[in-house]
């Protein structure tokens, strides 16, 4: 049996095409913001407001649009802006991983160190 894709009636190349590659896209675009943010070109607190305002507006109007180019668009923002929202958060967390791995290196050589006298 030969599998034919289904094609959604109405749609066009350029829709097929997008379709097939938003979560790539919003990947990509995910990346280059989260580096913009880690590396201080882009404001935390700037870039957690854009990303909330893009969720909630494709929650609350994105949602309703028919499948298409613009609801792929609108999509493909949302992703990469949820994305990038969990950059501060990931930041925090390995910059507290990282103090808690000190700490304890320091307090092993504390305890190595004491232990030989």
């Amino acid at each position: 049996m030969i599998d034919h894709p289904v094609l959604e009636h109405g749609s066009s190349r350029a829709d097929r095409w997008l379709h097939r590659r938003r979560t790539g896209i919003a990947l990509i675009i995910a990346l280059v913001e989260a580096l913009a943010l880690v590396i201080g070109a882009i404001s935390r607190p700037l870039a957690i407001l854009v990303a909330i305002l893009v969720l909630v507006g494709y929650f609350w109007l994105g949602r309703r649009l028919r499948p298409g180019t613009v609801h792929d668009v609108v999509w493909i923002a949302a992703v990469s802006q949820a994305l990038v929202a969990l950059v501060p958060l990931l930041l925090f967390f390995f910059t507290a991983v990282a103090f808690l791995a000190v700490g304890v290196i320091a307090l092993v050589a504390l305890v190595v160190l004491f232990s030989r006298r």
